[in-house]
């Protein structure tokens, strides 16, 4: 598949559990404190994050949920206030508030910041931090439950008054003051067979992590397939982080630095933690270096590298996404290029430290894919933008 022209979209992410120059363990499926996280997420320092973003034309930024990070909705409601264009995606979990109130959050959000609000939708891959809680389904039910919550949600946006006896969610004669304008998009993601036909029914974008191109190509054309039983479309997303620099090997040589920093102690106790998760996606993360682990070939870069240019390293000790694209700028844009022609619209990138790492890609990987037509960065924003500390980008 041919990607249309310009018609890429990127995003960037908010370390909202705090940042700094090595890899940050937590994350899903494992507690915060695995690894380093030395620069505290202010909100001046996520703003610097969004405002660069901004600049660069990237659509919006990404904020995670769960027990390991700050909340999502209070942070972003913050952080808007410190920007002009940029959306953000906050990420939600369904069940944990009621549909009704989802509903309503969401379309204040929109009236404060018109346009500027993407959802995306977590069920939850952690039994134990659903517990915690005070959510005790399980991984079926939870995606069952996102089916009707999703349901409830669509209706009440669309202007109808809603009752709902549910097998899991009960509302009656629910109704919204105001509706969002434009509709919110909803993203999606989830591996699981649970997971696929409620991605299909609900889902504007279907996210995946950033498995080797193959594996991406089975799960579009799986999502694809359900999609058009329910008579819809759905655009794709990929989650990856990035490590892009003037030289392939001083990429490389970047994510050794970051690799110099773990023992085997923090390995084990993350991986551990993340043993325990339910989630289809996450086991697939962790059998990119399950072989790597067992031998202690994990502290090689390049033997971590599943795919050309795809890195595992990132999920030694981080829970979710784990798998970061490495080289030289053009071979980073080659990578997205690759996957948009699978049929990826949307890469959510992110890198450590975020703000350095936003401008090497900024500065380095944009011009290459705005110069193969992949993206058109919006007329407002500074293509120029430059940071003293950072070398020349091409």
């Amino acid at each position: 598949m041919t990607p249309q022209s310009g018609s890429l979209k990127l995003h960037w992410f908010l370390p909202t559990y705090g940042d700094s120059r090595f890899i940050v363990g937590g994350g899903h499926g494992i507690p915060k404190g695995a690894a380093h996280g030395d620069r505290r997420a202010s909100i001046g320092y996520l703003a610097s994050i969004a405002r660069a973003a901004e600049d660069f034309g990237f659509t919006a930024a990404l904020t995670p949920t769960g027990a390991w990070c700050e909340d999502a909705w209070l942070t972003t409601a913050m952080v808007a206030r410190e920007t002009e264009r940029l959306g953000f995606l906050v990420a939600l979990r369904p069940g944990l508030v009621s549909p009704t109130l989802a509903a309503q959050m969401a379309a204040t959000f929109s009236r404060h910041a018109p346009g500027r609000l993407l959802l995306n939708v977590v069920t939850g891959g952690e039994s134990h931090e659903q517990r915690a809680y005070g959510d005790f389904l399980d991984k079926p039910a939870r995606y069952a439950r996102a089916d009707e919550f999703l349901s409830v949600v669509r209706r009440l946006w669309s202007g109808e008054r809603v009752s709902l006896d549910g097998d899991h969610l009960r509302v009656d004669d629910a109704a919204l003051a105001t509706l969002p304008a434009p509709e919110i998009p909803i993203y999606f993601g989830g591996s699981s067979p649970e997971a696929g036909p409620v991605a299909a029914r609900h889902s504007d974008v279907y996210l995946t992590w950033g498995e080797p191109p193959a594996a991406v190509a089975a799960k579009i054309e799986w999502i694809r397939r359900l999609a058009e039983r329910e008579g819809r479309t759905v655009r794709f997303g990929i989650r990856l982080h990035t490590i892009s620099r003037d030289t392939s090997d001083d990429a490389w040589r970047e994510a050794g630095r970051l690799l110099g920093a773990l023992d085997e102690d923090t390995v084990r106790a993350a991986q551990a933690g993340l043993a325990r998760s339910e989630s289809t996606g996450q086991a697939s993360m962790r059998d990119l270096h399950a072989a790597h682990r067992s031998d202690g070939s994990w502290r090689d870069p390049r033997a971590l590298e599943v795919a050309p240019n795809l890195w595992a390293g990132v999920g030694l000790v981080r829970g979710g996404a784990g798998t970061a694209l490495v080289g030289s700028h053009r071979e980073v844009a080659d990578r997205i290029a690759e996957y948009a022609a699978l049929g990826i619209d949307e890469f959510i990138f992110s890198g450590y430290p975020h703000l350095e790492e936003l401008y090497w890609f900024g500065e380095g990987v944009i011009p290459h894919l705005t110069e193969r037509g992949l993206f058109v960065p919006p007329s407002s924003s500074a293509q120029t933008t430059s940071a003293p500390f950072l070398a020349a980008a091409r």
